[in-house]
């Protein structure tokens, strides 16, 4: 099954050979005509090689134009004139050449999706969230990893457009001005875990301000009032985001410690975690958290009886840490799920639909507890 969509319109071959009004006759004439002597059915044995688009408009008396708008699903073609080709390709198990259906219609059959970290869980639910839709509708899957280098972002996803339908940009790292600049040049295109306000192109993004509420509001209920904050990728927004939430609470003691993405900055971290005093540590995400832990416990300092930790995303194995961890959920196989179905609506003409801002949910494990008296 392809992953285009016919609107209809007349594809470019056939404008070579004829006008819509020429086909429209030719339609009508071809559907008027007898059909004894064409294939209704398998009769006889079958030319050798394997079927053509000319066999197939030979066996049901019709043009090659009107087969190709036939296996192409336009409406265009007199119903009666479809069935009689159908039955031609059926009975010759003609199967059109996907390639030249995509040249045709100037489509590669491909949609790319721009992350930028490969390694982290969260992207990789959203690529199989993504490549699950789009491989129910016949579509190729271009993965790109820019490793959390915004410029390399960009010219890699100019080039991974130029070789797809459109794409899907994961918690893009570029600045907004530089998204809204390039807009044009990468439409159609969805944006997931990211909101651009101006840009035009659906979003699906997560409040970030309610996750680190959720937390927030746990944390202090169980006592705790000095915070650390192992704080993400300077250019992710999300970074941004969770951290201005952090210091608009009055209520908090916060110490921002620069860490990064990965378990292995987590880990790294969990000596100046220590050293600030805090009785909490809030994890960009769920790897930094879990690298903390790790390193926390190497320490020798007890996790939650020393010190809570919580991160953010409920990656897979976040219930799995010793202790399980303490995060906030969201939806990540259904973000790529969503965003498929957007981009495929902007592929073929339509709109994106509105955007989308998902609430986390807090799950609380046993990484969090009282803060020391």
């Amino acid at each position: 099954m392809s992953c285009v969509r016919d609107d209809g319109r007349a594809r470019a071959g056939e404008r070579m050979r004829a006008s819509p009004e020429d086909r429209d006759g030719d339609d009508e004439r071809e559907a008027a005509a007898p059909t004894a002597g064409r294939v209704t059915g398998r009769r006889g044995p079958r030319p050798a090689g394997p079927a053509t688009i000319s066999s197939v408009a030979a066996a049901a008396g019709v043009s090659r134009a009107t087969v190709s708008r036939v296996m192409n699903g336009s409406p265009s073609v007199h119903p009666e004139l479809a069935a009689r080709v159908r039955a031609a390709a059926e009975a010759l198990d003609y199967e059109p050449s996907a390639a030249a259906r995509r040249l045709a219609l100037g489509r590669t059959g491909t949609v790319a999706l721009v992350v930028p970290d490969l390694s982290n869980p969260l992207f990789q639910n959203v690529l199989r969230g993504l490549s699950q839709a789009a491989g129910k509708a016949g579509c190729q899957l271009l993965v790109v990893e820019s490793d959390e280098d915004p410029e390399e972002e960009v010219v890699l996803a100019l080039e991974a457009r130029r070789n797809a339908d459109g794409i899907v940009l994961a918690s893009p790292r570029a600045p907004d001005a530089r998204l809204r600049e390039l807009s044009e040049r990468l439409a159609p295109f969805v944006l997931v875990y990211r909101e651009v306000a101006g840009l035009g192109a659906p979003s699906l993004s997560i409040d970030n301000r309610a996750g680190i509420g959720e937390i927030v509001a746990h944390l202090t209920a169980l006592g705790h009032r000095r915070v650390a904050y192992l704080a993400g990728p300077p250019a992710s927004a999300g970074n941004a985001e969770r951290l201005a939430a952090l210091r608009a609470d009055r209520g908090l003691e916060l110490t921002v410690l620069p860490c990064g993405s990965m378990f292995d900055h987590g880990h790294a971290a969990a000596g100046a975690v220590v050293a600030c005093g805090a009785s909490a540590v809030v994890g960009f995400n769920d790897m930094v958290a879990s690298g903390v832990l790790t390193g926390l416990r190497e320490l020798d300092v007890r996790v939650p009886g020393e010190v809570s930790v919580v991160g953010f995303d409920d990656i897979a194995f976040a219930r799995y840490t010793s202790p399980p961890l303490t995060t906030v959920a969201i939806p990540a196989n259904e973000l790529g799920r969503q965003a498929w179905e957007r981009l495929w609506a902007l592929m073929n003409g339509e709109s994106g639909g509105y955007n989308v801002r998902y609430q986390p949910r807090l799950l609380v494990r046993d990484s969090t507890g009282p803060a020391p008296s």
